[in-house]
């Protein structure tokens, strides 16, 4: 779960104080002032960076060692949910919780040895058109064979104005190699998709809680009730989250009057959002896994909480905290955790996650189907379970 505001302010002045303290360090008559301003632990790191430039005996890249000085200080936090993001990393983090953003229209992850494997492809969007499928390797960008050395430079490639191509080698699940050009434009992101299903149930899929998901998830709604649903089922499975504002009003269309989220900053202050006593008079449940996070289980925790909801699948991951997007002065970011969450009630999920009933897990062949998006309602187990629960 993360917060919409990024703070620029702080780390800008750090930087600027950091680098005046270079500057004196080694001077016989440093300012009380400017240990007080940095402390005991900023002087030591500040000392430490000094005599690598001015004594280390090889050459280094310095870029480098100040991105992995930076990710081991996030790291030695212990927390999984805060991290470094190097600049390439922050502008994609940017663009994927906006929802909108100038690509080629695919994600991909980055474990392949062989390369990035595309995971999906927006519908309609220039990589589709172009031939690229779920499944493929990217192994080289424009004529440069994509290494692990050389991988964030790559994915830099990729991106670029609008209306410009870039060439892209991949490897197919044959194993046969083949070259595309994909253009560049404006993608909108699909950030949920609904229908009404031969059950009567209107089944909305949501992706994420980024930018403009909750106006989809209430066009949603109209949509369904007036084509005369029985029941909603909404699905979170693969869902990484998102903001806390979206999912809030996500909660306030559904739920009735009450309390349904609580947040605890790191300094004390409580936020309490709450719903007012228009509702959602249908029966619910919600779809989730493993791979819900944040909001995602949240939404189901909330739902079975205030309304009775069912939640079918497998357990969640158990996330509890929120984050903030903090932009440093070279452009890139720490994701930190600065709050705790609860429910209306209080509850937290940290490493408890919510636990579904019925309980439902499907095959990794499944997992995969559905990941893709190529799984057919007759053959989702979890979605058939809820729907028996639903519409007895």
């Amino acid at each position: 779960m993360e917060e919409q505001k990024t703070n620029k302010n702080i780390p800008r002045w750090k930087a600027a104080l950091a680098c005046f303290l270079c500057l004196v360090l080694g001077a016989t008559a440093a300012t009380a002032g400017i240990w007080l301003a940095v402390g005991e632990d900023g002087r030591v790191l500040l000392q430490a960076q000094r005599l690598i430039d001015q004594r280390f005996v090889g050459e280094y890249d310095q870029t480098l060692h100040q991105q992995a000085t930076l990710d081991a200080m996030v790291e030695s936090l212990g927390d999984r949910w805060s991290n470094y993001l190097t600049p390439s990393q922050y502008q994609s983090t940017r663009d994927a919780r906006a929802n909108t953003y100038v690509g080629i229209g695919i994600s991909f992850t980055r474990e392949d040895p062989r390369g990035l494997l595309v995971a999906d492809v927006t519908p309609g969007g220039p990589a589709e058109e172009a031939g690229v499928l779920v499944g493929d390797i990217i192994c080289g960008v424009d004529g440069t064979q994509l290494t692990p050395e050389n991988q964030e430079d790559c994915i830099a490639a990729i991106r670029g104005e609008e209306g410009t191509t870039v060439t892209l080698t991949l490897q197919r699940a044959d194993g046969t190699q083949e070259e595309v050009v994909v253009e560049r434009r404006t993608i909108q992101e699909v950030s949920a998709h609904w229908v009404l299903t031969e059950d009567g149930v209107g089944l909305i899929t949501i992706y994420n809680f980024y930018t403009g998901v909750a106006d989809n998830v209430a066009q949603a709604v109209e949509e369904l009730q007036a084509q005369g649903a029985k029941a909603l089922i909404l699905d979170v499975r693969y869902n990484p989250g998102g903001y806390v504002r979206e999912l809030a009003d996500i909660l306030d269309l559904l739920l009735p009057e009450g309390d349904v989220f609580i947040s605890r900053k790191y300094n004390g202050k409580e936020t309490v959002y709450t719903s007012d006593e228009d509702c959602v008079d249908l029966p619910m449940a919600v779809l989730v896994n493993e791979h819900s996070y944040s909001a995602a289980e949240f939404l189901a925790a909330q739902l079975r909480e205030a309304a009775d909801a069912l939640v079918v699948g497998t357990r969640t991951c158990g996330k509890g905290y929120s984050q903030m997007l903090y932009e440093l002065a070279d452009g890139s970011a720490i994701n930190l955790s600065t709050a705790r969450y609860f429910t209306g009630s209080g509850v937290s999920l940290i490493g408890t996650g919510v636990e579904p009933e019925p309980s439902v897990a499907m095959t990794e062949e499944a997992n995969q189907k559905l990941l893709a998006g190529q799984l057919p309602l007759e053959e989702d187990l979890q979605y058939q379970a809820a729907v028996r629960a639903l519409l007895p």
